[in-house]
Formats: C-alpha cells, structure tokens, sequence
C-alpha cells in the first residue's frame, strides 16, 4: 500500500473527508442554526436582516456538502453505497428540506401580502430545524452503527430502521448547537433591538445545548463502549475531549463580555472538535456493523485504488486552495452588519 510522508492513501482520503464534512458543519451549521430562530423574530424587519444575514452566503456554503459527497464517492465507494442505502429515508427528507429551504428563501421577497411572506417564513424556519436535526441524526446512526451484512450491504429495516433513542439524542444535540452558532453568527451581522433579543436567545441555545451534549456524552460512554475504545488503548488522546468542553466552556464567557467574534471563532473550533472525536472513535472504521463488528466497513475494505486515491488527492491539493480562496473572498465581501436596500431579500 502506497503512502505519502508515512500515512497510507485510504487514512489521507479519511482526513480529507472528515475536514470537508467539518467545514461543511461549521458553514451551514450556522446558516441553519440562524434559521431555526427565525419564527421567534416578531417584526417583519427583523426576520428580513435576519435573512440577509444568511442571503449572500448559504449556497456557497452548499458547496462543501457537494465535494464532501463526491469525496466519499470518489475515496470509498463502498461505504457511499452501504451509506446512501441503509439511511435513505433520512436523506431524501434532507435533500427535500434543503431544496424546499432554497424556495422559501427566493420566495419569500417575490410578494407583499402578509399570508404569503408568513407562509415562507414558516417554511424555511422548520426547513432549517429539520436539517440541522437531520445531520445529526444520521451521525447518531454512524456513531452507533447500522445493520451490515457479511457482504458489507444494509441488511436492516428500509424504512425506519434510522430512528433509535441514541440518534434522535444526537440530533437534537445537533440541532442546539447549530442554533447557539447561528445565533452567534447574527450577533456579528446585527445591531439594535434585534441584537439585544438575539443575546437572550443566545443564552438559552447555549444551556440547552450543554444539557443535551452531558446526556447525549453521558449515553455514549454507557450503552455505546465501542466508541471509547481507542481512548481506553491511547489515553494521550483524551486531550480532545477536554479541549472540547473548555472550548464549549469559552463560549458563554466570551458572549457575557460581548465578545462575539472570537466566541464565533470557539463555536466554531467546538464544530471541530467533535467532528475530531467522531473521527477517533470510529478511525479505522467508517461504518460499524451492529450484527456483527467483522463485517463494519473500514477504510481499508471501502478504498478506492491506491492509483485512484492518488489522483483525487492530487486533485485536493489544486482544488482545495481555490475553495477555501473562494469562501474567504465571499465572506470578506459580505462582512459587516446587514443593511438593507432594493435588492434584499
């Protein structure tokens, strides 16, 4: 097996995936978290900033989702099949919530009367709640493994197999994370009374979310013992789950001091965090097998060839840059708080 400065092909393709599905998390994450809020905005002022804050940047934030799913295509095929079957119901709820919230953005300005701009206002509300809940339900099932066959496909339930205390836990842990950076996020891009409303929502995102991260940890440890066997075998590696909870604990400081900047920057690193420990508790595993752990699919039994992984990161080495020189020129552009004018939404 071929390696580059000592890590061999398939354990690169799975940094590569994990940083691309992350930045995805941390992107969208508040771009959705921004939108569950938005039914709580009384004032049709405050629910148009509000969208504006997000406008000029939710869909390029899209595109990390879009090369995140070729990547596990292109890197482990195998595990995009098992993947993409076992947990198809969730989503094709994802993909529909994510078109039907692409709609209700466009929508929502195209008309004055009061029942219509209600109406999207709603959809994309729940649309978000869905999304952000959604991802973190199917990291649940990751996390907790799947029915896989000797033959490494799905061999569970077709349709509602996905749905488990552990994963719904997991969602809803999603979902309040998202919500405490996406309201972050709109502390950076408003000002006035929606700034101060936003600062009590930012509390109680931020309680919640802690209250369902300890349950949600505290399950993990007891019914789910696979997930801490790498730290049991490598203590050293503990180090990230005490990073995890200073960086969660920095953030209500922060925002008491009206620090919102660098309290998005911890929220961020949060996002990282965790998707740091997914990658240890599951590293070699990608996708883990509740009949039986020998047939889990691993980076090893999912890669693509050596030749194959050595052209796609060839490709990451040129692409990656232009990606990440494209998202900073976008949010240097739209930085700052929102002001509205003819063309907002």
């Amino acid at each position: 097996m071929e390696t580059f400065l000592g890590i061999d092909y398939p354990t690169l393709w799975f940094l590569v995936v994990g940083g691309l599905f992350s930045g995805y998390a941390i992107l969208d994450g508040f771009d959705f978290g921004a939108g569950a809020w938005h039914l709580f905005f009384k004032k049709e002022l405050s629910r148009r900033i509000a969208l504006n804050a997000v406008g000029p940047v939710w869909d390029g934030n899209e595109v990390w989702l879009v090369i995140g799913g070729g990547a596990l295509f292109a890197g482990f095929p195998v595990m995009y099949g098992t993947f993409f079957s076992g947990l198809y119901v969730p989503f094709m709820l994802f993909l529909m919530f994510i078109i039907f919230r692409a709609i209700a953005i466009e929508f929502r300005s195209k008309e004055e009367m009061l029942w219509w701009r209600k109406l999207w206002d709603i959809a994309y509300s729940v649309s978000s709640i869905m999304l952000a809940f959604l991802l973190g339900l199917v990291l649940g099932n990751v996390l907790q493994g799947i029915p896989i066959g000797s033959d490494l496909e799905y061999d569970g339930s077709p349709f509602l197999g996905f749905l488990n205390p552990y994963a719904i836990l997991t969602g809803v842990t999603t979902l309040f994370l998202f919500m405490s950076h996406g309201a972050i996020y709109l502390l950076l891009k408003t000002e006035g009374k929606l700034f101060d409303k936003l600062e009590g929502l930012l509390k109680k995102g931020i309680i919640l979310f802690i209250v369902v991260f300890v349950i949600t940890s505290l399950y993990t440890l007891i019914y789910i013992p696979h997930l801490s066997d790498d730290f049991k075998a490598t203590p050293a590696l503990f180090i990230f789950p005490v990073l995890t909870f200073l960086s969660i604990a920095n953030i209500p400081r922060l925002a008491s001091k009206r620090k919102f900047k660098i309290a998005f920057f911890f929220s961020a690193l949060t996002i990282a965090l965790m998707m740091a420990l997914v990658a240890i508790e599951l590293y070699p595993v990608l996708l883990y097998s509740t009949i039986d752990p020998a047939n889990s699919i691993t980076i090893y039994n999912a890669a693509s060839s050596d030749k194959s992984l050595g052209i796609s990161l060839t490709m990451v080495v040129i692409g990656g840059p232009l990606v990440l020189g494209y998202t900073y020129f976008v949010y240097k552009t739209f930085a700052g708080k929102v002001k509205l004018d003819d063309y907002s939404y």
